[in-house]
């Protein structure tokens, strides 16, 4: 490999449903791969049933593995806060329980001071009508989500929650739906 082998970078981030944080990332320039799974709880090996019975700790997430040289983190985090509403608690849209919550979860010294920061910034813009009650919190075991989670708006576009959450969210960040 030579020296302009591209570095990548792992962020992971919970922003309600991780159906529709894959489906807004997959088209952010610099975003080379994703991965739906849990972060965050206590249970190892989690199911997904559990995970949305509130049991196990784990917040719905995906991980991110990005192109430094073309998104920083510190622009990924700014489609974060653009994607959800990081002033509920444990919750977005009609999606309620901790599973839902907003969480930046670090992977380096230097992710976590540009997640405080990113927060203080975007908390003190004025753009959100609450205060932000997102977590940050140092990463821990990711457990990927079955092959039917991955990839899902792309696969479902027509389903449901798909037309009627995610469509609209996607058409308001000006993407493709």
């Amino acid at each position: 490999m030579s020296e302009d082998t591209k570095r990548t970078e792992l962020a992971t981030l919970g922003a309600g449903c991780y159906w529709c944080v894959e489906a807004v990332l997959q088209q952010v320039e610099g975003v080379l791969a994703l991965r739906s799974g849990f972060m965050g709880g206590d249970v190892e090996d989690p199911s997904y049933e559990a995970v949305c019975m509130g049991v196990t700790g784990h917040a719905e997430v995906v991980e991110v593995t990005f192109d430094p040289a073309v998104l920083s983190y510190r622009e990924l985090l700014g489609w974060f806060w653009r994607l959800h509403d990081p002033t509920t608690l444990n919750q977005q849209g009609a999606d309620v329980g901790t599973q839902y919550r907003s969480a930046i979860f670090y992977h380096s010294p230097s992710q976590e001071t540009d997640a405080r920061e990113s927060l203080r910034l975007a908390d003190a813009s004025g753009v959100f009508p609450a205060p932000i009650v997102t977590e940050v919190s140092p990463a821990s075991t990711f457990y990927e989500a079955k092959a039917e989670h991955q990839d899902y708006y792309r696969r479902n576009s027509s389903q449901g929650y798909c037309h009627m959450v995610i469509r609209p969210k996607l058409e308001k960040l000006g993407l493709e739906y």
